[in-house]
């Protein structure tokens, strides 16, 4: 008794060709910095005698970061002080004067001149008393120019003078930087600008992979003219303690959408010059049919020319020999000689 007869092999597995958008995309070198950071510069002159942060120290708001040698600006401030000090006496002297003028013109004792000049002399120490409070303010905050400190809290992040060196107001002392938030930041050429600005989105990773969320897009309002690049910018949403300002990234943008057909990679002959997949037809038989083909993404390939959307396509090109070399399955069962 042999045994019965019995199907070739289970159906082969197929796919169906799909029509899907493409996004063709542009990858940018990116780099990460800080939302906020600040260059600190000098007020005043003097030699910096304290500079004890090192780069990536934590600093806190109101801490002294820089201490200049501060001898001048005490100097000035005493001699700003001690003119405010002749001002208000020579003002005492002046009023005390207008005062008796005033007194003795009301009963006919003082001339209209002599009036006239005590007026003046009041109006001038006056004058002076002003100046004087004002050189005084001007001379403290000279002084408090002497000790830096940062109104934020921040990370301590560039040096740009040492303790012992003279510096002159305007000159950069030292950068600061908050930790977060966070943005990155790629130069993009100026003609993909409206394509990117369509999509108003990103794809940032970091070298090794691990993507990173971001906001909406950003555009510098002026282009580089020696690049022809345009400057975006998208802030980081929770980018984790490992991420920090001077990270490479990479940002990937959408520079062109158009429809494709699509279909596994697994599913392609490749034979010397030919391009072919097994289409299915309307009784499941297996045609071998030549295709013209583009990119590969993801395991999918995109097809050109040769198939449309909806048609099936056997995934294993080799089940289609099987199909084909399968005796024909016994409906009827075995019979016995």
């Amino acid at each position: 008794m042999s045994s019965p007869a019995s199907a070739a092999n289970d159906d082969p597995a197929t796919a169906i060709v799909t029509r899907e958008t493409l996004k063709e995309t542009l990858v940018l070198d990116g780099l990460v910095e800080a939302v906020r950071q600040n260059t600190v510069s000098a007020q005043t002159s003097g030699r910096v005698v304290e500079l004890p942060f090192e780069v990536g120290d934590r600093i806190t708001a109101g801490t002294r970061v820089l201490r200049l040698e501060d001898s001048e600006q005490r100097a000035r401030l005493e001699q700003a002080r001690a003119n405010l000090e002749q001002a208000e006496t020579d003002l005492v002297d002046a009023r005390q004067r207008f005062e008796r003028i005033r007194a003795i013109r009301n009963q006919d004792l003082a001339s209209e001149q002599a009036f006239d000049q005590a007026t003046n002399r009041l109006n001038a120490a006056r004058a002076r008393r002003q100046q004087g409070l004002a050189g005084v303010s001007e001379a403290e905050q000279q002084l408090s120019y002497t000790q830096v400190r940062v109104e934020n809290d921040g990370i301590f992040a560039l040096r740009h003078v040492e303790p012992g060196e003279a510096v002159r107001p305007g000159q950069p002392l030292f950068d600061t930087l908050a930790p977060a938030p966070l943005r990155v930041e790629a130069d993009l050429p100026r003609r993909y600008m409206a394509q990117v600005r369509e999509a108003s989105r990103a794809r940032i990773t970091l070298p090794e992979g691990q993507p990173l969320e971001s906001g909406a897009l950003t555009f510098y309002p002026r282009a580089n003219p020696a690049s022809d690049t345009v400057r975006l910018r998208a802030r980081l949403e929770s980018p984790g303690t490992d991420v920090v300002p001077g990270m490479l990234v990479k940002v990937a943008v959408v520079v062109a959408r158009r429809d494709a057909l699509w279909i596994p990679a697994r599913s392609l002959i490749r034979r010397s010059e030919l391009r072919a997949v097994f289409v299915l037809d309307d009784q499941d038989r297996p045609r071998l049919r030549q295709v013209r083909v583009g990119i590969e993404n993801k395991g999918r390939l995109e097809v050109l020319a040769g198939l449309d959307a909806g048609e099936r396509i056997l995934t294993d090109p080799d089940a289609a020999a099987r199909l084909e070399q399968a005796p024909p399955a016994d409906t009827e069962g075995s019979h016995e000689r």
